[in-house]
């Protein structure tokens, strides 16, 4: 039987859990291991899923249905935070799970000779 003070108790308020930041969402970023066939060595990349409603609405398909990137050129994925080598290229989407992105390159992929910022490259 309840008593007279738990009546009187107040419940503690429900808060919202704070939103994520753009730099913790990227630092959420998780990389696979490569995979590889007899062409192409592949990874996929899954962003968080708060970081996938922070990218622009031109990065889809369909900009009314943010559910499907589209693919991404080396500038756009870089830009929304992922970090990789050299060489990658966004082949594909997968619909199902649109926050995971698959990237593949050349199996023989050799990067090209140390370039300083200016696009020249370095003398000896």
């Amino acid at each position: 039987m309840p008593n007279a003070t738990d009546a009187n108790q107040v419940k503690p308020k429900q808060t919202k859990p704070k939103a994520l930041t753009w730099e913790e969402c990227i630092d959420k970023i998780q990389y696979s291991d490569r995979y590889s066939d007899d062409v192409y060595e592949y990874r996929h990349v899954m962003l968080p899923k708060p970081l996938l409603r922070m990218i622009p609405k031109s990065f889809f398909e369909d900009p009314q249905r943010p559910e499907l990137l589209r693919l991404l050129r080396e500038d756009e994925w870089r830009g929304i935070g992922i970090t990789q080598s050299l060489g990658w290229e966004h082949y594909e989407v997968h619909a199902p799970e649109p926050h995971v992105l698959l990237f593949r390159r050349a199996k023989n992929f050799a990067p090209p000779p140390n370039v300083n910022g200016m696009g020249k490259t370095k003398r000896k």
